[in-house]
């Protein structure tokens, strides 16, 4: 079996290989070259260019790709994907696999996550690859965390969100508030990003975000990943406020991938939570 994800998991190529499993990068375009999540370029390196003035731009992996991929190999496939709604990987996905005329080994789960939880996900189908368990049973238990995950994005710009694409009209209007503290969180379809809620500080818009977790029965039974666009010590006091209340779950700290900070913009954080 054969466990293959895109770079919005927040996985390198590398990192990827050394596990068993194999990454997609996403292709950062910038100052018109296009580059490959982590591969070609770091999330340092897109910062210093943004800082500068540069405008990037992202696109998911091509079908070409994709269809390369599928077909090198015998294997039974199972591909996850950025949320469908926030990427089109998984449109692309599906493409390529229709596309065979044999295709029943192929198995396409969107995660309708990325970052932190995308991340679980990966390792999660990669464990009970590696533990034997069959196609149905990793579906099934992924199926179970993907249905219970939650996120939360708190930017520091919404320039970088709104030329994306990924804010609904009602928080794209808060940007006009240059000192609140927006915090937004998925749709309930989880295909766009919309405001949560409007603070006065970061420490108050975790405490929404806590608040919130604890209204979907967050829980020990939970990992909850924290990360961040180049603020590392901000995120790392925010993953410690979460941690006083959540003391019994799983935590991660991460620092976003080159293109899903080009979405979110430098400063955001992502507070993520995800039932294991």
């Amino acid at each position: 079996m054969k466990i293959i994800a895109d770079s919005s998991c927040l996985y390198s190529t590398k990192e990827a290989n050394s596990k068993g499993f194999t990454i997609l990068p996403v292709a950062v375009t910038l100052n018109g070259k296009s580059y490959k999540d982590y591969d070609e370029i770091t999330s340092d390196k897109l910062l210093s260019q943004i800082v500068q003035g540069a405008i990037p731009k992202s696109s998911q992996p091509a079908i070409g790709e994709i269809l390369d991929t599928f077909t090198s190999t015998d294997e039974e496939i199972v591909m996850l994907t950025v949320g469908d709604g926030l990427s089109g990987t998984y449109s692309n996905a599906v493409g390529a696999k229709n596309s065979l005329d044999k295709n029943e080994h192929i198995h396409i789960i969107d995660t309708q996550t990325l970052a932190g939880a995308f991340h679980y996900l990966v390792d999660k189908a990669n464990t009970l690859k590696n533990e034997g368990k069959t196609i149905t049973d990793i579906k099934n238990e992924l199926c179970t965390s993907i249905q219970n995950s939650l996120s939360y994005v708190i930017p520091t710009n919404f320039t970088f969100l709104k030329r994306s694409g990924r804010l609904s009209p009602i928080a794209a209007n808060a940007a006009g508030f240059m000192k609140i503290v927006p915090t937004l969180t998925l749709s309930e379809d989880r295909r766009k990003i919309e405001l949560l809620t409007m603070t006065r500080t970061i420490k108050k818009a975790l405490d929404e975000i806590i608040k919130n977790m604890k209204q979907h029965g967050v829980n020990e039974d939970y990992q909850i990943s924290v990360s961040h666009a180049g603020v590392y010590e901000k995120a790392k006091e925010a993953l410690e406020q979460i941690k006083q209340q959540f003391a019994n779950a799983t935590f991660e700290l991460f620092e976003l991938s080159p293109s899903l900070m080009l979405h979110g913009g430098p400063g955001c954080i992502v507070i993520q939570a995800i039932k294991r």
